[in-house]
Parts: structure tokens; sequence; C-alpha cells
């Protein structure tokens, strides 16, 4: 947890940059190996929405590695936490982009899906550092599903959101085998049947609004 004034400070720093400044990646956008093709109106609407439900799924996962890297007392695991976040931060300037460009806008509720990620994180950061890395590890195997799942579902000319996802999903699954290997247990299937439960509530609404 919070150690001092300044850490509390930090935090809210960190949620700030997340939801209202525009992310930096420290990686190029990943291109296409195909030109993207012609989209009507309803196939760009489509590709914007699933692109606003990745973003916020980015938006989710800055405040659970923040909140993570907050409650352990592991000083290697916190820099790991730390490290990921990091990472992430590419998939958020990345899918925050490719919504701009389909006349996309974020999602109204990133603050509420900010502070439910920061607070689960705090939780599973609480339960002991096996099991915060075991829900890293879950969520981004959950994660990974989801974006393959949308590679199916965009337009088939819209190459462009194709590559950055396809990139995406890439990472998530290099997160979860480095939390694995770091020493992440295996979630009770009735939490991992939670965590799919809550994602499909997000991804619903995070569609629409």
């Amino acid at each position: 947890m919070p150690r001092s004034f300044d850490d509390l400070l930090a935090l809210a720093d960190d949620a700030l940059r997340t939801l209202f400044s525009k992310p930096a990646a420290s990686r190029d956008t990943p291109q296409p190996a195909a030109p993207d093709g012609p989209l009507d109106e309803r196939e760009r609407r489509e590709a914007g929405a699933l692109m606003r439900v990745n973003h916020v799924g980015e938006v989710c996962a800055q405040a659970l590695y923040t909140a993570q890297a907050a409650a352990t007392r592991n000083t290697a695991l916190r820099a790991h936490f730390l490290e990921a976040a990091r990472e992430e931060t590419d998939h958020l300037a990345w899918t925050r982009q490719r919504m701009q460009e389909l006349g996309a806008r974020p999602s109204l509720l990133n603050p509420l899906w900010y502070a439910g990620a920061f607070g689960l994180g705090l939780l599973a950061g609480r339960a002991g550092d096996r099991i915060s890395l075991g829900f890293v590890a879950e969520t981004e195997r959950q994660v990974e599903a989801h974006l393959d799942g949308h590679l199916g579902r965009l337009p088939a000319g819209d190459q462009s959101s194709r590559a950055v996802v396809a990139q995406m999903k890439l990472d998530e699954a290099r997160h979860a085998a480095h939390a694995w290997s770091a020493g992440g247990t295996e979630l009770p299937g009735p939490v991992r049947g939670m965590m799919r439960l809550a994602g499909r509530v997000m991804t619903t609404v995070a569609h629409r609004i």
C-alpha cells in the first residue's frame, strides 16, 4: 500500500495521466502487411467500437498494474509490475490513435473502469504475491482470448486495426508467461468465472458507451 503522501500523489498522477493525457508509446504503431480496404459507415463504427473496448482494457491494465505495484512489499516484483505497466502504455497509445483515425471516442466511463480495476488490483496484491501474479496471468489469458475474438470481428478491410490487435495479443501472451514464471499460482475456478463475467460486462458496456 502507499507508504507516504508522496506515494498517494504519484498514484493520483498515474490515474490522471492514464485517463486524460495523450499516452506516448515507446514502440512504433504496428503496421499492416496489406493496405486498408474501403470501410462503409457501419464497418467504421463497428471497428471504432471494438477499438474503444480495447482501449478500455488498456486503461484497466494501467490501473491493475499500478495498484499491484503499490500493494506488494517485494521490490523486485514492484519493478516487474511497473515495467509491465510501461509496456501496456504502448497499447494504450496505439488503441487511442486508432480510435481517433476511425472517428471514435474513448469510453465515457473510463474513470469508473479505472477505479474498479485499481480496487481489484489492490485486493489481488493484498492477497499475496503468488496470487497477485496468478491474477495477472489469468487476466492476460482472458484478454488474449478476447483479442483473438476481435480479430474475427473486425471488418476485413481494417488491416490497421488488425495489426494493432495482433501485436497486443502477442504481448499479452508474453505478460501471462512472465507472470507464471515469476511464481503465479492458478486461481480457483469460481474466481476465474467471476473475472470472465466482469470482463463480459465491461466489454458489452464499453462497446456502446
